[in-house]
């Protein structure tokens, strides 16, 4: 990925879009449409309130979802634009049995992206991606990465406001 990040920066994206509540939000608005106001814990009843209220706060501040009066949380464009590379790295998983054979979206999608990350080194010029398991893809399998690893410049270049690391949110 040759993207003007940090590594650092890079991090913060990676561990925004690895966040298990992340992807469960976007994918659920993405899939079923907004979530009415006051139901969100109905929509995602796994997830506790601080993590259902953590999540939303970051996804909002990431500009990745808003509120849309009389409607609910909805995803903004690029929250979209994220879902559609989220599907696009689950297919790639899918396909290609990964992590494997039998997984969850989540899980495919965080073992897929750790593929995807890059691995800095001391002088931060490596760019490498880093082993997700030990299971690694087959050399077909990684050259099937290369259109998400694109998707993925693309949208974070596009998305600059992800790599940020957000401070703790507010106590209201």
């Amino acid at each position: 990925m040759t993207a003007p990040f940090t590594p650092a920066e890079l991090h913060n994206a990676f561990a925004l879009l690895s966040s298990p509540a992340l992807i469960r939000l976007i994918t659920e608005i993405d899939d079923n449409g907004p979530i009415p106001p006051r139901r969100l814990a109905g929509t995602l009843p796994d997830l506790s309130a601080h993590h259902l209220r953590r999540t939303t706060h970051v996804a909002r501040v990431h500009g990745l979802v808003r509120v849309a009066p009389g409607v609910g949380l909805a995803l903004t464009e690029a929250g979209s634009d994220l879902a559609d590379f989220y599907d696009t790295v689950a297919r790639w998983a899918r396909r290609h049995a990964y992590p494997t054979r039998v997984s969850d979206f989540t899980t495919r999608l965080q073992h897929s992206l750790s593929l995807l990350a890059p691995v800095p080194l001391a002088d931060g010029a490596d760019d490498s991606p880093r082993p997700a398991s030990e299971n690694m893809p087959s050399a077909e399998a990684e050259a099937g990465l290369a259109h998400p690893r694109a998707l993925l410049a693309q949208w974070l270049n596009a998305n600059p406001q992800v790599t940020a690391l957000l401070e703790p949110e507010p106590i209201a």
